[in-house]
């Protein structure tokens, strides 16, 4: 009985601790192929399985995208569920089953790239190309 009450005991307390800790990785400065940005960064945050990616448009982008579309922001965040796969991290799916994309990334590489799947046909294509890795471990 009393063994059982300490392990009680440590799974209490080690668990919580266990609990507390995050990996974050921030991608920021990234290029980009098409558009130009005043700021684009992506926030990893692994222990909440979530991809938040921050821009500013620069002026020319921002009006090239206003010409077609009158709901285009200067600037904008969002927000997409990631998870892990053989070392990579994927946003969850968007669009439909037979055709789909998803934003990749490797863990500590600067690239970032899009995954486009039609009908089971898999293509992928770098989208941005970021200056500045920083890892953090947070604890709270």
């Amino acid at each position: 009985m009393r063994k059982i009450k300490s392990l009680i005991f440590l799974l209490l307390i080690i668990f919580p601790i266990q609990s507390l800790k995050s990996e974050i990785i921030i991608l920021s400065a990234c290029d980009d192929k098409q558009d130009e940005f005043l700021k684009n960064e992506y926030i990893f945050n692994l222990n909440e399985l979530i991809m938040t990616r921050n821009y500013v448009y620069k002026e020319k982008t921002y009006q090239k995208y206003r010409l077609t579309d009158l709901s285009v922001k200067k600037s904008n965040t969002y927000v997409r569920n990631i998870y892990e796969e053989d070392g990579k991290i994927l946003t969850h799916k968007h669009g439909y089953p037979q055709f789909y994309t998803q934003i990749l990334f490797e863990k500590g590489k600067q690239e970032i790239y899009i995954k486009t799947v039609l009908n089971d046909e898999e293509g992928i294509s770098k989208i941005s190309t970021c200056k500045k890795i920083e890892k953090f471990k947070r604890e709270s």
